[in-house]
Formats: structure tokens, C-alpha cells, sequence
């Protein structure tokens, strides 16, 4: 395996790990957090949502095929220093996602439910972004496409993107009806992805 393919693969695991291992240890405690086109919601939330989680498979097994069955003279970007940063700047993707999951503790969530009682964060990470999960999954896309991209990479990466952009605006609709006014002032205080973006 050549050193790239390491990190690519590297990367993968600690995303993905992370993202279902989160998943499993919170349903050990009764929390299911899948909520993906599940459970009462609009039909164009539903939409969006079963759409996203298509993207974002999609998005995994054509970052997996990038590692391990794409030849690397079919990559976009040939120059080491520029894929050297894409890898830097998954692995910041990866870390600022660790970072949301840990924050947001036993409220985490992929999707939108009603039913389910989660509290409001605004401490850590979440005092910077009021989505950084979301900038994570973001940061990982871009970075891993800029070191492994292929056409139908970038593709998919852009589709992913613009579908974790609109489950967020979904969330932005569904967010005052549950928070009130703490989640209008939040929203006016913490940018959607950085401090003032």
C-alpha cells in the first residue's frame, strides 16, 4: 500500500468510525440516532433527508474505490504539495467532526425528529459554528476529492455538499419550533458554518 492509500484509508476509518461508532454507543443507551427520513416530518424534509443519506453513501464507496481500485495517474491533481493539503484538510474534517460529535454529547442526532428530547448546545465548538458537524462532513468531502479526485469524485462530492446544505436549511425551519427564542438568538450570534459565514 503507497503512502497516499495509507492516509486515504486512515482517514476513512476515522471518519466513518467515528460517525457509527457514536452511533452504536449511543443506541446502547436507548438513543436512536438515525432519524433519516424517519419518523413525522414534511415530505420535503423527508425528501431531503433520504436523498442526503444517499449522497453521503454514495460518497463512501466512491471515496473507497478512489483508495483501493483507482489507479493514481487517473487522479485530478498529480502535484504532491496540493494533495498533501487535501489530506490535511480531511483530517481537519475528520477532527472538527469528532469535535461537534463529543460537544453535542447525548444530543446528537443525523436527521430531524420531533419525538426525540434533545437540549440546545452552544458550548465549544458550537460557540464558533452553529452546524461544525456539517463543516466536518464539508472539510473531509473537499480535502479527500482534492488528494483522490476523479471526475465522478467530484461529482458526488458536490452532490453530498449541496445536499448537507439544504438538510441544514431543514434543520434552520425546524430548530425555532423546539428552541424558541434561544435558537433565534443563537442563530443571530453564531454563524451557519464559521463565526460570520
Amino acid at each position: 500500500m503507497k503512502q497516499f492509500q495509507l492516509y486515504g484509508f486512515l482517514v476513512i476509518l476515522l471518519f466513518y468510525g467515528s460517525y457509527f461508532g457514536k452511533m452504536f454507543l449511543l443506541r446502547f443507551q436507548g438513543i436512536h440516532t438515525d432519524r433519516m427520513g424517519k419518523g413525522k416530518k414534511p415530505n420535503r424534509t423527508r425528501g431531503i433527508e433520504i436523498i442526503l443519506k444517499i449522497a453521503t453513501y454514495s460518497m463512501a464507496a466512491v471515496q473507497a474505490a478512489s483508495v483501493f481500485l483507482i489507479d493514481s495517474r487517473y487522479y485530478l491533481f498529480q502535484m504532491t504539495t496540493i494533495r498533501v493539503i487535501g489530506l490535511l484538510v480531511a483530517f481537519l474534517g475528520v477532527a472538527t467532526f469528532i469535535i461537534a460529535m463529543v460537544a453535542m454529547k447525548n444530543n446528537w442526532r443525523a436527521g430531524i425528529d420531533a419525538s426525540q428530547k434533545t437540549v440546545l448546545v452552544q458550548k465549544g465548538i458550537y460557540k464558533l459554528s452553529r452546524n461544525p458537524a456539517f463543516l466536518g462532513f464539508d472539510l473531509f468531502y473537499i480535502g479527500f476529492t482534492i488528494c483522490f479526485g476523479s471526475i465522478l469524485q467530484i461529482a458526488v462530492m458536490c452532490f453530498a455538499v449541496i445536499m448537507l446544505h439544504l438538510q441544514i436549511l431543514e434543520e434552520e425551519k425546524y430548530l425555532p419550533s423546539v428552541f424558541g427564542e434561544a435558537y433565534l438568538q443563537y442563530k443571530k450570534s453564531t454563524g451557519r458554518y464559521f463565526w460570520v459565514l
